[in-house]
């Protein structure tokens, strides 16, 4: 019977293969039943030997995230805004980038009761981020998938945020108007190259047609007459969308129509708000 690895020596194996070593210590404290963010732990008992069954799940583990699946969908959760979120490969992975449509939600939210409604919510990410950031908040989520529906009131449950999470393609089962409207829609053009690094996410929650930007004509078409005086639509886009997704916008009437730009210094946000009385609204 070959000797057991030790906890140091499955790491170094699983980086031989090609992972980085942060994940591959990810991986290895989620087979062993712990908290991603215990590394300490790993360190302080390196030497530990592991059972048989752990290395056999790890490297299991380890090989399909070589093969390229993300490391999230194998883990099945990935944390966002602060909150760690259960995923699997029927939602798009939330990344970072969407923080900044959560952070301009929350700088122009006022106080109080706002009512918030986010469109296709996924794994309900942008709506439990504000709902954890602003509890006396009125959150809304809607999705098209029956599937992302339901993760995103798992979640919801699991963390304990009130958030009303129903099944509606884009505006088609919402009523009443809101006072801020958030949305990272489906946004890369069909065909477009980036889309081979993205084989095990949901395709639907991806594409958006030749160029990339119908569902958000869909959603900035449709956005007034949900909207409050003065309430604000932010959408994320492409990273060389910003310039189409803000004429859209002022085409359709929006005021104070601008961008903000990602971690990587990247316009990938732009909203404006709504004034009824600038143009009158169009319903869906």
């Amino acid at each position: 019977m070959p000797e057991a690895l030790t906890c140091a020596q499955a790491i170094a194996a699983a980086c031989s293969l090609g992972l980085e070593r942060l994940e591959a210590q990810w991986l290895l404290l989620h087979v062993l039943g712990k908290p991603h963010g215990e590394r300490a732990w790993l360190i302080a008992h390196d030497c530990d030997p592991l059972p048989p069954e752990v290395s056999e799940r790890f490297n299991v583990l380890s090989q399909r995230r070589v093969s390229g699946e993300p490391l999230a969908y194998i883990v099945g959760q990935q944390e966002f805004f602060g909150l760690l979120l259960a995923i699997d490969a029927r939602v798009l992975i939330p990344r970072p980038d969407t923080e900044t449509l959560v952070s301009w939600a929350l700088d122009i939210m006022p106080a109080g009761t706002v009512k918030v409604l986010d469109l296709g919510t996924g794994s309900g990410a942008i709506a439990l981020a504000l709902k954890h950031a602003r509890p006396a908040a009125v959150v809304s989520a809607i999705d098209a998938s029956a599937d992302a529906v339901a993760i995103a009131r798992n979640n919801a449950a699991a963390l304990g945020l009130a958030v009303s999470i129903e099944i509606s393609r884009w505006f088609e089962q919402v009523d009443g108007q809101f006072d801020v409207i958030v949305s990272n829609p489906p946004y890369v053009r069909e065909g477009d190259p980036h889309l081979t690094a993205l084989v095990h996410e949901p395709i639907q929650a991806l594409t958006a047609g030749d160029d990339g930007l119908s569902d958000l004509r869909k959603i900035i078409a449709a956005a007034p007459a949900h909207l409050q005086m003065g309430g604000w639509l932010l959408l994320e886009h492409g990273y060389d969308q910003a310039g189409a997704v803000r004429q859209l916008l002022q085409d359709q009437g929006f005021e104070n129509v601008t961008s903000r730009d990602d971690l990587a210094g990247i316009q990938r946000c732009s909203g404006g708000y709504w004034r009824p009385e600038t143009r009158p609204a169009q319903r869906d």
